[in-house]
């Protein structure tokens, strides 16, 4: 941090200081990379006590039931199938164990950094059929849109994408809807907000009568959104408001949303790891791109696959338990041997509270900082 960037940091903590005073506030990082953020810089040991974090359903990785990783591994065994993927998404755990373990006994699972990536991959091997395993929100969709438009218009017949692309409103809705949900304020995803707008989160204030700040992804960025989150519950006020304006309009990029329109349609149902089913919570390939959905060319188990008992990764995702109060995490669930999705992931919270050492009360010794 600079000298400018430090002074600012420590002017906000003292004004969430004056303005927490001894009223206690639970406010949701929805996304996984705020929480990784608010670790690493260690952001709860600078606030008051009275100000906690929960941490919520946005990361992509750890919102994919085991299920799905299934229908990846299934495809990934077929004998003329390449399976293209993120890195964090090798070691998933799925009820067939995971794509790592399915490449070790043979399978040809290829890591990629984008879906282009992929594509560029079918046109070079055009014997083999290629498979994109295409997970995120909102913010990666728009480049899985574009490669299925790149690849219908270079007529690439041997690309595909399996699709776990979903939407951010639906599992904020069936979050903020359950009984016994007790926040003071949620703190939005500014990837996401990119793509959809600030002003798409105004449900949250209109309908579930909680603030909503859009917040970067910097330390004082968090530091600013946790302050002007109590600023609004000081005045009186329930807004959406954007803290991220640098790069985050109210509208959001028209472009990214024209191409997910024009590609995806809404899903009918998905199931999402620690919420269930929801409707219309994710996209599926329009009937005119069929030809590069492989659910439609292959067919895939679709077998949904009940969460380890042990493991806590769906009420961490609901806000419902922090990591240490896991009994698995940090001894039989590691970032090297996961038993859910929160510790794999690069945007879980398991993952941020074990490589920054935050294990609260969980009386383990703390991780190496990494």
């Amino acid at each position: 941090m600079s000298a400018n960037e430090r002074e600012l940091a420590r002017r906000l903590v003292a004004e969430i200081a004056h303005l927490a005073q001894q009223e206690r506030f639970r406010f949701m990082e929805v996304c996984g990379g705020h929480t990784h953020t608010i670790y690493r810089y260690g952001i709860p040991s600078l606030l008051p006590a009275n100000v906690e974090f929960v941490h919520g359903p946005g990361c992509p990785v750890c919102v994919i039931p085991m299920g799905r990783v299934d229908d990846a591994i299934a495809l990934a065994t077929e004998e003329a199938i390449t399976l293209c993927c993120f890195g964090d998404l090798l070691r998933v755990p799925g009820g067939r164990g995971s794509l790592m373990e399915a490449r070790a006994e043979g399978a040809d699972v290829r890591i990629v950094y984008s879906p282009l990536d992929a594509l560029a991959l079918a046109e070079r091997e055009p014997e083999r059929q290629v498979v994109f395993l295409a997970v995120g929100f909102e913010t990666t969709a728009p480049a899985t849109a574009l490669t299925v438009l790149r690849a219908a218009a270079r007529r690439i017949a041997n690309f595909s994408v399996l699709c776990n692309h979903v939407t951010i409103e639906e599992p904020l809705r069936a979050l903020l809807g359950a009984p016994g949900v007790a926040l003071d304020g949620l703190i939005g995803p500014g990837h996401v907000a990119v793509v959809t707008g600030a002003a798409a989160f105004g449900f949250i204030p209109a309908e579930f009568s909680l603030p909503i700040v859009v917040s970067g992804f910097e330390p004082n960025d968090l530091l600013e959104s946790v302050a002007m989150l109590l600023r609004q519950h000081r005045f009186g006020q329930c807004l959406a408001e954007n803290q991220y304006r640098r790069a985050v309009s109210d509208a959001g990029n028209l472009a990214a949303q024209a191409v997910i329109a024009k590609v995806f349609t809404r899903r009918e149902r998905f199931a999402w790891r620690g919420l269930g089913e929801i409707e219309r919570s994710a996209y599926g390939l329009r009937e005119e791109f069929s030809r590069f959905d492989a659910e439609v060319r292959y067919g895939v188990p679709g077998v949904s696959v009940p969460d380890p008992r042990a493991c806590r990764c769906g009420e961490v995702l609901r806000g419902a338990r922090k990591p240490w109060q896991c009994g698995v995490f940090g001894t039989a669930c590691t970032p090297e041997r996961p038993i859910g999705t929160c510790m794999v992931s690069s945007e879980g919270a398991c993952a941020a509270y074990y490589h920054y050492g935050r294990l609260g009360d969980s009386g383990l010794q703390p991780a190496r900082v990494r």
